[in-house]
């Protein structure tokens, strides 16, 4: 590690403040064609488990057709936790340390929770008024609320975890994947660990 990284991860482990413990990375598609990438994406699993218990990583896909491929490197990938990978069409909620989403939008996330429930009142398994927040959550493919979600090489986040990240503290940086190096993590841990956080309120 470079002088500028430990210098990042003094300041950060001199802060006073809580440290992010579910951290999510929203990339797309194209960001996994570049040289290096699944190496990267290797690095990222080890930097965040130095503070984070969790990982959720979303790729944005555009076509479609590419989900699958994308699923047998990210299913195979070297990673230090265990790993479980959702796609499209999956309803089985994700439960490992590391969750990665491909073309798993939050909308259609939402969506098949919704009927899922609604599958449930309709074989009388639930009643239409039980339905409250935490029995969407139940349902959802990835339950658990990040703390912090970077995203990287433009400033939106797309359709992802729309239900799950409302109340995440959001970093954006300009720096893209196949540049984003450890000091641009630190440097996303460090601007949480300096931010109030007020869940809405």
């Amino acid at each position: 590690m470079g002088l500028y990284e430990q210098y990042l991860a003094l300041r950060i482990r001199r802060h006073d403040g809580e440290l992010p413990d579910h951290i999510a990375l929203v990339i797309t598609e194209r960001d996994l064609l570049e040289r290096d990438a699944y190496e990267t994406l290797t690095d990222f699993f080890a930097w965040a488990f130095e503070y984070a218990t969790q990982v959720t990583v979303y790729v944005s896909v555009l076509d479609a057709a590419a989900v699958p491929a994308l699923r047998r490197e990210l299913e195979t990938l070297e990673a230090p936790r265990e790993v479980a990978v959702r796609g499209p069409e999956d309803r089985t909620p994700a439960e490992a340390p590391i969750r990665i989403g491909i073309g798993l939008g939050g909308k259609h996330e939402f969506t098949s929770a919704v009927r899922t429930l609604a599958e449930h009142v309709d074989d009388g398994q639930l009643a239409p008024e039980e339905i409250d927040d935490e029995r969407v959550e139940d349902h959802l493919i990835f339950p658990s609320e990040p703390d912090l979600v970077i995203k990287t090489g433009a400033e939106r986040l797309s359709d992802f975890m729309i239900w799950q990240s409302v109340y995440s503290e959001l970093y954006f940086t300009d720096v893209n994947w196949r540049d984003f190096r450890k000091r641009d993590f630190l440097r996303a841990v460090r601007e949480y660990c300096n931010r109030s956080r007020r869940f809405g309120r």
